[in-house]
């Protein structure tokens, strides 16, 4: 960004006022030099404020954006040896059970010379230092003799939060919601929205030749839910599905060895949408859903019978 004409600055936001009208907001802050560890109270005046200021965010309380549930994600960075690092070269392990999360998953995610271990949960975040020595327990085989370099914890919005765009503020990313259901996966979303709403305010500016409006903010949001509504509510489904109970996950767990299955997984996700299918194996593949669902269901009660 700084490249292309952006001013960086290194600072954390106290307060935002103005932006009555046409007139400028006036953003206050503490500015870091790299050096001290005291920030130094600044004033900026601007036109427009996207918040890009994650899960926890600013911009977001002071526009009034209201709340979103949230899963607390916890995971640690570990060095493992080059042999036991060779194991994960070509592949990432996703662990399911209530052991690990009662509705979500564990991970073990080979990074350039290390891995990150790590769990997650919406129901149960008291817990969730004991659903992380429980996916550390799951993986000791592999991960056996390593050490930790880095502990990690970090709200996920689990939905849009109500409001998105207010005057001339808008937010995006984690600040806006943008993690999707089933995989967690954001890093993508919060990139695409930052550039969606860039480029919806260039447009609707003119160029810079006028003030924009909350009507002119709201196009990039009517474009981002056209473009990934879809997306979000099917990956919300499959949670509510397949993570509820262990005999679910095993549901899903057996749905993911049809190559169908891969197939439209891998291309959804590269494609970060719905991709079209063929019908007659979307038939196929509903048949085998319902049968899952069915026969989870069936284990649940005799679980809970035993």
């Amino acid at each position: 960004a700084g490249r292309y004409g952006a001013n960086l600055v290194n600072g954390l936001m106290q307060k935002i006022e103005g932006g009555e009208g046409d007139q400028p907001f006036k953003i206050t802050y503490n500015a870091f030099d790299g050096e001290n560890t005291i920030g130094v109270k600044t004033e900026l005046e601007v036109d427009v404020i996207i918040g890009a200021d994650g899960a926890n965010s600013r911009v977001a309380k002071t526009m009034g954006a209201g709340e979103y549930d949230y899963a607390i994600a916890f995971q640690e960075r570990i060095t493992l040896s080059d042999e036991k690092m060779k194991y994960y070269e070509d592949l990432a392990e996703m662990y399911v059970g209530d052991d690990v999360s009662p509705d979500f998953y564990g991970w073990v995610f080979p990074k350039y010379d290390h891995v990150a271990v790590g769990t997650g949960t919406v129901v149960n975040k008291t817990a969730i230092k004991q659903y992380q020595t429980a996916i550390r327990d799951r993986s000791s085989e592999k991960c056996s003799g390593g050490k930790i370099i880095r502990v990690e914890a970090h709200p996920i919005p689990e939905h849009p939060r109500p409001k998105r765009v207010s005057g001339r503020i808008a937010l995006v990313g984690d600040a806006a919601g943008y993690v999707t259901k089933c995989s967690g996966e954001g890093i993508y979303f919060a990139a695409k929205s930052g550039r969606m709403c860039a480029e919806a305010i260039v447009a609707q500016s003119e160029g810079g030749k006028r003030m924009v409006d909350e009507g002119d903010l709201s196009v990039y949001l009517d474009e981002w839910d056209k473009k990934y509504w879809l997306t979000y509510k099917v990956l919300d489904i499959l949670q509510k599905l397949f993570y509820r109970s262990n005999p679910a996950r095993e549901a899903f767990v057996e749905l993911c060895d049809d190559y169908y299955v891969q197939k439209m997984t891998f291309d959804s996700y590269l494609y970060k949408t719905v991709v079209p299918g063929n019908p007659l194996d979307d038939a196929k593949l509903l048949v085998k859903t319902v049968g899952s669902i069915v026969r989870s269901n069936a284990l649940r009660k005799e679980a809970s019978v035993v």
